[in-house]
């Protein structure tokens, strides 16, 4: 595969426009934006004339393209079992906005046809890769609230437009499948992979969608940890870790801007200590990562493993709650 590698985007997601494609752009040794697609050629072209690239009216036509190595797919997670599917077959690398499937059975067949294939695939999480993590998780190293007794993270904002997509349980899986996904996610991330869905409650409306829920996941050495969602919520976005020694608050942890500095609050026998990390943008970065995995196959499967732990936990809450 050839360094610098050719990316389409399917889909003229209001993300891809605000934050996705600059950040591609601002990657030039990694990526270069050749075209877009949406089903709407006037929102295609608009885009196209915004990046300076290429407008596609239709996904298929940008999927059959082999002038482009990979795709940006922000479609909503009820459409992916068909995009994604459909653009690995073609032998096209995949960088999916969370949840990437609706339920596990799609996200294995996903991860099957990328091995199959042979492509990358990769699930939006970009909190991830912001460098405010990596600080605390250097804390963490030191010992400095002790041993880990337990996690807790919390994402959740006021009621949407009422005719928002993600209030459609076919079409994006309502707050489970996103908001959920953030907390859940983070879990994994700070606790490691051997945590497990025991419990969980899940408000659903009139029409079945998920409006709010909670979840208890299981570790090793008795430690646990509780997440908790929603689309009618007072607005949330931290974790906090609770350590033997004492504890870390971390506030925007899921949404932090490329300008904003960030702080977190570290709580010991010793007092209160806000703590700043520098400025990152986790857009540009998880786009380093995405680059990375292309090129590098052998540091594929992280990803494939991940995408099927988030799929099943998802799938076990919805379970759970039925």
């Amino acid at each position: 595969m050839k360094k610098i590698i050719n990316i389409g985007i399917l889909g003229c997601a209001s993300i891809a426009e605000r934050s996705i494609i600059p950040a591609i752009l601002n990657l030039p040794k990694y990526f270069k934006l050749v075209a877009v697609a949406s089903r709407s050629y006037e929102k295609a072209d608009k885009f196209a004339k915004k990046f300076n690239c290429e407008s596609v009216d239709s996904y298929d036509e940008l999927i059959k393209r082999t002038d482009i190595d990979a795709l940006y797919i922000p479609l909503p997670t009820g459409l992916h079992d068909k995009w994604v599917n459909k653009a690995i077959k073609s032998g096209k690398n995949v960088y999916a906005e969370k949840s990437m499937a609706l339920n596990f059975s799609q996200a294995k067949k996903m991860v099957q046809n990328a091995k199959k294939y042979n492509v990358a695939l990769m699930e939006g999480f970009m909190f991830q890769y912001h460098n405010q993590h990596e600080h605390l998780k250097e804390l963490l190293s030191k010992g400095v609230i002790g041993d880990i007794r337990y996690f807790s993270s919390s994402f959740g904002f006021p009621p949407l437009e009422p005719n928002n997509f993600r209030y459609d349980e076919k079409l994006s899986g309502g707050a489970l499948m996103d908001a959920c996904g953030y907390p859940l996610r983070c879990s994994f991330f700070i606790l490691g992979d051997e945590l497990k869905v025991t419990g969980a409650s899940l408000f659903r409306n009139n029409n079945g969608t998920s409006i709010f829920g909670s979840a208890y996941l299981s570790g090793k050495n008795g430690i646990g940890a509780s997440i908790s969602f929603g689309f009618d919520n007072y607005y949330q976005c931290n974790y906090t870790l609770w350590g033997s020694k004492g504890k870390i608050t971390v506030e925007k942890s899921f949404t932090p801007k490329p300008d904003e500095i960030l702080t977190f609050k570290l709580e010991t026998k010793k007092g209160i200590e806000i703590i700043e990390s520098e400025k990152d943008n986790h857009f540009e970065k998880s786009f380093i990562e995405f680059h990375n995995i292309i090129i590098n196959k052998e540091k594929r499967e992280k990803h494939y493993k991940e995408i099927l732990q988030q799929s099943k936990s998802l799938q076990k809450i919805n379970d759970l709650t039925r």
